[in-house]
């Protein structure tokens, strides 16, 4: 009886969660700097970025897709660095959003959640990542975000014609989180719709799902220009210090 009734108030397993890390970028802004190998403190940015979610119990996978010139050198990274959960690296397409459907593709289709990452987001933290997953695990999509600081302008013609009221405004990051099939439905339609959308989100708004906004962090900057990575080592530093 007593192992009918353990067997009873077992709890559930958490659903599998997949991550794909997209670093195929050209990396246009960075002069002539490979924005995801580039060095940050002792690591590159790639590896700082793989390493958080290979410390989250949360994300059993994940699958990075990056460019064809970079295939050799991200997978040493990912064995020289023991980034074991890293189940395959594979190359990506013209946009951002055939890279995520390559990605995709590779995920365990066991998999319940899948959550989608910029490859240049090196700071994201354990807690961002992980409240995420937990939203999406009851709303099927969740971002974080942060609020809007910044005065935001509409402008026409290089003139400011109105201002924006930034109380409802926030800036989302990733790692975005999604049921599985929700998000693969929610790419193909937006690649069949010829829509080449930057944000994961804005494929599932699409389709009339709505995305629960969760905690993001200041840290978890994109490094998208050189000034990026100082900032970056900024970061890494008052972490270091345990300012942040």
């Amino acid at each position: 009886m007593a192992g009918l009734f353990g067997k009873r108030n077992k709890k559930p397993a958490p659903p599998l969660c997949s991550a794909v890390v997209v670093a195929a970028g050209s990396a246009r802004r960075m002069e002539g700097i490979d924005k995801v190998l580039a060095p940050l403190g002792e690591l590159p940015v790639l590896v700082h970025t793989l390493s958080a979610f290979q410390d989250c119990p949360e994300v059993e996978e994940v699958i990075v897709v990056t460019r064809e010139d970079l295939l050799v050198e991200v997978s040493r990274l990912c064995k020289d660095y023991a980034l074991d959960k890293v189940r395959k690296v594979i190359v990506g397409g013209a946009e951002r959003i055939h890279s995520v459907q390559a990605g995709l593709r590779e995920t365990d289709p066991d998999a319940e959640l899948i959550a989608i990452h910029d490859g240049a987001r090196p700071l994201v933290t354990g807690a961002v990542i992980r409240e995420a997953i937990a939203s999406a695990r009851k709303s099927g999509a969740a971002a974080p975000c942060v609020p809007v600081v910044d005065t935001i302008k509409r402008w026409e013609d290089g003139l400011g014609v109105e201002t924006v009221d930034r109380s409802s405004l926030r800036a989302v990051q990733t790692p975005q989180v999604f049921e599985a099939g929700l998000i693969r439905a929610a790419t193909q339609k937006a690649l069949e719709d010829g829509e080449l959308l930057t944000d994961d989100c804005g494929a599932v708004e699409r389709l009339g799902k709505k995305v629960t906004l969760t905690r993001g962090s200041r840290e978890n900057i994109k490094i998208t220009t050189p000034l990026d990575l100082v900032l970056g080592e900024a970061i890494l530093n008052a972490r270091g210090e345990g300012i942040l």
